[in-house]
């Protein structure tokens, strides 16, 4: 291909071409394709439009352009590959804002079309609007969801970058408590305004919990907020490090986590290792190499893909971002247009529900923590001293030196208390281990009822936590127990 930028008189499909290698990447490749098709055809006819639109996106806005005009639909909004939206939204995400929200473009003064302007003809020039930051957006409120999923427990977790205060308290009812960076009712105590005045959390009977932030920030997609490892006044008032002894003195790991991944109940590539000097790793859909602080799953190839995996993984796109904060904490960001589906013990416990009990679904934009070392190794060590226990009184029992009923020379309590000692090494690396699906969610919510039936999912594993458990796994009675991680 030439290096020089298509004119009017080439073919749609090499000026298709061409404006294609100026996206920025927000949307998937297909819808990015169908929308800039359709609106080189409808320039076809216009050729003093079509190359303004080549001049404006081939230069990034350098060079002065005209006015580039489709018709304004009856509804205003344009519909492409079966996603409707507004038309110079749709193109100024394509080319200049992948993280634009409807309402934060303005249009500049020598606009004669501007979609504002309310013109049969609409501009869709994307250097003929400014992005301009709507009050509510960055500040960091997430809100619950209303109108929909009303058997959905609905959370909306602190923003790391400004926490809402709890309101001091009056009497002995009612009021929310903060627990773990997260604000928790009181149990049918609250009606649902003040529920969602105070950020609080509603149990409706589901066994997925939602988790959204509210307002036109919250796509998500990041690149306009701080570093999420910076430090500030929520997470310094609620998890300041030097409020608590480290939970072990042993160094930490070269790496920080291990991710895999997966299509249905196959592995997909080799494991990913993010070292301890990534605090912050993306896990997204593109196809760029890997490494360091990126895990890129669009590159990986698997001849026994699906149908439903290669649709799915075409939604994946920013995905996630997972961070490691103070001796082992995570937390995530959901990047991508789509909710993630998330398993977590944390979540399982800031929502009230047993372990592996419930599928936490993660809204985009929403930026919550999904796991906390001090309590999984507090819950490594309440499982491991029964164990332990069990296991002695067991010794015991076949010794036949435990009395009491049903005590048959030692044998009926050894095989009762067996059950209790076979706490075993797979029960406990549980607790070190996210599992996240994209798109799809599975449960008793869902058709899938595990997340091996989900068409793409990663696992995460902590190594952290993980050698924490390497350390209590020595006080239990497993034979050769060996490294963990």
């Amino acid at each position: 291909m030439s290096l020089n930028p298509p004119s009017s008189n080439d073919a749609c499909l090499s000026i298709v071409h061409s404006l294609m290698c100026h996206r920025q990447g927000g949307e998937n490749e297909t819808f990015a394709k169908r929308a800039i098709e359709s609106l080189v055809k409808k320039l076809k006819e216009k050729k003093d439009e079509l190359d303004s639109l080549i001049t404006a996106i081939t230069t990034n806005g350098a060079h002065p352009s005209k006015c580039v005009t489709i018709q304004r639909t009856l509804d205003g909004r344009l519909q492409v590959a079966g996603r409707k939206g507004f038309p110079h939204v749709i193109y100024a995400r394509l080319w200049r804002w992948p993280d634009l929200h409807k309402n934060e473009l303005k249009h500049v003064k020598f606009c004669q079309f501007a979609f504002d302007l309310k013109y049969d003809n609409v501009c869709v020039n994307p250097y003929h609007y400014e992005r301009v930051v709507s009050p509510g957006i960055g500040s960091g409120s997430l809100l619950p969801m209303t109108g929909h999923n009303e058997g959905l427990l609905q959370i909306a977790p602190p923003h790391p970058q400004m926490a809402p205060t709890p309101p001091p308290s009056t009497s002995t009812h009612t009021g929310p408590t903060q627990q773990n960076g997260y604000v928790t009712p009181k149990q049918n105590q609250q009606q649902p305004s003040q529920q969602y005045h105070n950020n609080t959390p509603t149990w409706t009977g589901s066994s997925t919990t939602a988790y959204t932030p509210v307002g036109p920030q919250q796509n998500g997609r990041g690149h306009q907020q701080p570093p999420l490892h910076l430090s500030n006044h929520f997470w310094s008032q609620h998890h300041n490090n030097l409020s608590f002894p480290p939970v072990s003195t042993h160094p930490g790991p070269e790496f920080w986590c291990s991710i895999a991944y997966f299509e249905m109940d196959v592995q997909v590539g080799e494991m990913f290792k993010v070292p301890a000097s990534c605090p912050v790793v993306t896990v997204d859909g593109y196809v760029d190499p890997s490494g360091g602080d990126r895990f890129c799953l669009g590159q990986l190839s698997n001849v026994h893909r699906t149908d439903a995996s290669e649709r799915a993984r075409l939604h994946i796109g920013k995905g996630v971002q997972l961070e490691c904060r103070g001796e082992g904490d995570v937390w995530m960001r959901c990047l991508s247009d789509h909710a993630v589906f998330v398993q977590s013990y944390y979540l399982d416990r800031e929502a009230g529900r047993a372990p592996g009990d419930a599928v936490h679904k993660i809204y985009p934009g929403a930026y919550i923590k999904v796991f906390d070392l001090r309590q999984c190794h507090r819950q490594m060590q309440q499982q491991a001293a029964p164990a332990q226990a069990a296991a002695a009184a067991q010794a015991a029992a076949v010794a036949g030196s435990i009395p009491g009923p049903g005590s048959v020379g030692g044998i009926a309590p050894a095989v009762s208390l067996s059950a209790a000692a076979g706490i075993g090494v797979d029960d406990l690396r549980r607790l070190c281990i996210l599992r996240l699906s994209f798109v799809k969610g599975w449960g008793p919510d869902y058709p899938r009822q595990s997340i091996k039936h989900t068409p793409c999912w990663i696992e995460v594993h902590l190594h952290r936590a993980l050698q924490l458990l390497d350390e209590v796994l020595h006080t239990m009675p497993i034979s050769d127990p060996g490294p963990v991680n």
